[in-house]
Protein backbone atom coordinates (compact mmCIF):
# COMPACT_ATOMS: atom_id res chain seq x y z
CA UNK A 1 0.00 0.00 0.00
CA UNK A 2 2.79 2.44 0.84
CA UNK A 3 4.46 1.68 -2.83
CA UNK A 4 1.03 2.34 -4.17
CA UNK A 5 0.47 6.26 -2.36
CA UNK A 6 4.39 7.15 -3.14
CA UNK A 7 3.56 6.62 -7.27
CA UNK A 8 0.57 8.45 -7.05
CA UNK A 9 2.50 12.30 -6.52
CA UNK A 10 5.14 10.92 -8.97
CA UNK A 11 2.44 10.07 -11.57
CA UNK A 12 0.56 13.25 -10.68
CA UNK A 13 3.97 15.53 -11.62
CA UNK A 14 5.13 13.72 -14.37
CA UNK A 15 1.26 14.89 -15.74
CA UNK A 16 1.27 18.19 -15.03
CA UNK A 17 5.05 18.79 -16.56
CA UNK A 18 3.53 16.80 -19.66
CA UNK A 19 0.80 19.15 -20.02
CA UNK A 20 3.31 22.07 -19.31
CA UNK A 21 5.45 20.79 -22.47
CA UNK A 22 2.37 20.54 -24.43
CA UNK A 23 1.22 23.76 -24.16
CA UNK A 24 4.38 25.66 -24.22
CA UNK A 25 4.98 23.96 -27.47
CA UNK A 26 1.72 25.04 -29.09
CA UNK A 27 2.23 28.40 -27.57
CA UNK A 28 5.49 28.46 -29.14
CA UNK A 29 4.18 27.66 -32.83
CA UNK A 30 1.60 30.21 -32.59
CA UNK A 31 3.91 32.91 -33.17
CA UNK A 32 4.93 34.08 -36.90
CA UNK A 33 8.27 32.77 -38.93
CA UNK A 34 9.07 32.96 -41.69
CA UNK A 35 9.13 29.98 -44.15
CA UNK A 36 9.93 31.55 -47.39
CA UNK A 37 10.33 34.89 -49.48
CA UNK A 38 10.94 36.40 -52.57
CA UNK A 39 14.07 37.51 -52.96
CA UNK A 40 15.35 34.48 -51.33
CA UNK A 41 18.00 35.25 -48.35
CA UNK A 42 21.13 35.70 -50.05
CA UNK A 43 19.88 36.02 -53.43
CA UNK A 44 21.18 38.27 -56.51
CA UNK A 45 19.11 40.80 -57.81
CA UNK A 46 19.50 43.39 -60.55
CA UNK A 47 18.85 46.67 -60.15
CA UNK A 48 15.33 48.84 -60.32
CA UNK A 49 11.78 47.82 -58.93
CA UNK A 50 11.96 44.41 -56.72
CA UNK A 51 8.83 42.50 -55.79
CA UNK A 52 8.83 41.02 -51.99
CA UNK A 53 6.75 38.22 -50.88
CA UNK A 54 7.00 37.02 -47.22
CA UNK A 55 5.33 34.05 -46.14
CA UNK A 56 4.77 32.96 -42.94
CA UNK A 57 3.84 29.78 -40.83
CA UNK A 58 0.70 31.33 -39.28
CA UNK A 59 -2.04 34.05 -40.17
CA UNK A 60 -1.04 37.73 -39.52
CA UNK A 61 -2.58 40.94 -38.87
CA UNK A 62 -1.58 43.37 -41.90
CA UNK A 63 -2.55 46.20 -40.00
CA UNK A 64 0.04 45.82 -37.57
CA UNK A 65 2.47 44.66 -40.30
CA UNK A 66 5.39 46.15 -41.54
CA UNK A 67 8.62 45.88 -44.10
CA UNK A 68 11.50 48.31 -44.79
CA UNK A 69 13.77 47.87 -47.30
CA UNK A 70 17.73 49.17 -46.15
CA UNK A 71 19.73 49.81 -48.77
CA UNK A 72 23.48 49.67 -48.67
CA UNK A 73 24.68 53.56 -47.16
CA UNK A 74 21.97 52.45 -44.17
CA UNK A 75 19.01 54.40 -45.58
CA UNK A 76 15.65 52.88 -43.78
CA UNK A 77 12.66 53.48 -46.50
CA UNK A 78 8.98 52.24 -45.27
CA UNK A 79 7.71 50.00 -47.46
CA UNK A 80 3.53 49.47 -48.30
CA UNK A 81 2.83 46.07 -47.01
CA UNK A 82 -0.17 44.49 -48.66
CA UNK A 83 -1.83 40.97 -48.04
CA UNK A 84 -0.68 38.58 -49.86
CA UNK A 85 -2.26 35.47 -52.11
CA UNK A 86 -2.45 32.97 -49.48
CA UNK A 87 -3.25 32.84 -45.50
CA UNK A 88 -0.13 34.25 -43.39
CA UNK A 89 1.96 36.02 -46.63
CA UNK A 90 2.59 39.92 -47.16
CA UNK A 91 3.55 41.77 -50.04
CA UNK A 92 5.45 45.02 -50.51
CA UNK A 93 6.99 46.89 -53.61
CA UNK A 94 10.44 48.60 -53.64
CA UNK A 95 13.01 50.11 -55.82
CA UNK A 96 16.63 49.24 -55.18
CA UNK A 97 18.89 51.11 -57.53
CA UNK A 98 21.97 50.96 -56.11
CA UNK A 99 24.87 47.53 -56.59
CA UNK A 100 25.96 46.53 -52.51
CA UNK A 101 24.25 44.64 -49.90
CA UNK A 102 20.17 45.39 -49.12
CA UNK A 103 18.04 43.81 -46.30
CA UNK A 104 14.49 43.67 -46.68
CA UNK A 105 13.23 44.53 -43.02
CA UNK A 106 10.21 43.01 -41.45
CA UNK A 107 7.86 42.89 -38.35
CA UNK A 108 4.29 40.84 -37.76
CA UNK A 109 1.89 40.62 -35.75
CA UNK A 110 0.72 36.66 -35.35
CA UNK A 111 -3.06 36.62 -34.55
CA UNK A 112 -1.60 35.28 -31.25
CA UNK A 113 -0.88 38.82 -30.51
CA UNK A 114 2.86 38.44 -30.15
CA UNK A 115 5.27 40.20 -32.68
CA UNK A 116 7.85 38.60 -34.98
CA UNK A 117 10.85 40.49 -36.33
CA UNK A 118 13.49 39.46 -38.51
CA UNK A 119 15.90 40.33 -41.75
CA UNK A 120 16.51 39.01 -45.17
CA UNK A 121 19.49 40.32 -46.53
CA UNK A 122 20.31 40.13 -50.51
CA UNK A 123 22.56 41.60 -53.03
CA UNK A 124 21.41 44.36 -56.01
CA UNK A 125 24.07 43.67 -58.99
CA UNK A 126 24.97 46.43 -61.44
CA UNK A 127 23.33 45.54 -64.98
CA UNK A 128 25.61 44.17 -67.50
CA UNK A 129 26.57 46.43 -70.33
Amino acid sequence: MISRLSRRPRLAAFVVLLAAVFFAAQRAEAHAIIVSSKPPANSQVPEGPVDMLLQYNSRIDLDHSRVSLVDPAGKVTALKAEAGVTQGSLTAQGKVDAPGKWIIRWQVLSLDGHITRGEIPFQVVAPTP
